[in-house]
C-alpha cells in the first residue's frame, strides 16, 4: 500500500457539497492532469466543457433526471468525445478524413473516460469530492443543443466537483476472484462468490439508509437489465457522424 493506492480505494460518490469555491487555477490544474492520461495513438479525443452559467446548469440538471447537484455543485464539467479537431487536422494537410468507424467511436470514448478518471483522482488528492453524471445521456439531443456541440462531438458524461459536505462509506466492490481470471475466462466459482458479495451489499445499503433500502448487487443488476437502455443512443450517435461502419 502507498498513498496513491489508499486514495484510490477510498473513492466515494459525493452528492452534497460545501459552498466553498474551486478556484479556476485549481480547475486548470485538474484538466492538465487529465490531459496526461493515456490516449490511443495520441489522438487526444477529449474536450471538456466547463459550465458556469446558472441557467444552463439548471437545464442540464433537468436533462440528467433533475439531479439537483448538477445545478448546485461548485463546478460542473461535461466530458465530450471529440473527433472534430481531427477533421481539422486532416484539412490542414489536404487530406479527407474517413469518419464514422466504430473503432473511432471506441477510441474517442475511451480517451474521454481515461481523461476524466485522471481528473477525478487528481481532484480527490486535493480533498475534493465528485460524482459522475451519466444521466446527461437521458436527453442527449437536448444536451448537445444546449452546449452547441457540432458533428463528431458527443457528451459522454458530466462531473460534479466540490468540497464534500457528507462522509458516506465506500461501496463494496465485487470479489477479486470474480474480476481477476488466470489465463482464461472461468466463471465456475462466480455464482457462489456473487451470493456472498450480495450479503455485503445488502448490509451496506441497510447501514447507509437506516434500513430503508434493502438491495443486493445481483438484484439491482437484474432489475436494471430487464429494461431498455437508452435506445435513442444509436440513432443519435449515427446522426452525429459516429458508428456508421
Amino acid at each position: 500500500m502507498n498513498a496513491v493506492i489508499e486514495l484510490l480505494k477510498q473513492h466515494r460518490s459525493i452528492r452534497k457539497f460545501r459552498p466553498d469555491a474551486i478556484e479556476q487555477e485549481t480547475l486548470n490544474t485538474l484538466i492538465e492532469a487529465g490531459q496526461c492520461a493515456a490516449t490511443s495513438s495520441f489522438i487526444q479525443a477529449c474536450t471538456v466543457i466547463q459550465v458556469d452559467n446558472p441557467t444552463l446548469r439548471t437545464e442540464l440538471a433537468e436533462c440528467a433526471g433533475n439531479q439537483a447537484y448538477v445545478a448546485s455543485a461548485p463546478r460542473f464539467l461535461v466530458f465530450c468525445a471529440d473527433m472534430r479537431r481531427h477533421q481539422l487536422a486532416c484539412e490542414m494537410h489536404g487530406a479527407e478524413m474517413q469518419s464514422g468507424y466504430t473503432e473511432q467511436f471506441l477510441t474517442a470514448s475511451l480517451d474521454c473516460a481515461l481523461f476524466a478518471q485522471n481528473v477525478a483522482v487528481a481532484a480527490e488528492s486535493m480533498g475534493l469530492g465528485l460524482v459522475y453524471i451519466g444521466g446527461l445521456r437521458n436527453q442527449i439531443e437536448r444536451v448537445s443543443d444546449l452546449l452547441q456541440l457540432p458533428e463528431l462531438v458527443y457528451p459522454v458524461f458530466g462531473l460534479c466537483l466540490g468540497f464534500p459536505d457528507q462522509d458516506p462509506e465506500t461501496k463494496p466492490r465485487l470479489p477479486l476472484n470474480v474480476v481477476l481470471k488466470q489465463d482464461r475466462y472461468d466463471d465456475t466459482q462466480d455464482h457462489d462468490a456473487i451470493k456472498a458479495y450480495d450479503e455485503q451489499v445488502l448490509e451496506y445499503y441497510r447501514t447507509r439508509t437506516g434500513g430503508t433500502k434493502e438491495m443486493t448487487w445481483s438484484g439491482q443488476i437484474s432489475e436494471m437489465l430487464v429494461k431498455e437502455a437508452r435506445p435513442h443512443m444509436l440513432p443519435y450517435l449515427q446522426s452525429r457522424g459516429f458508428l456508421k461502419q
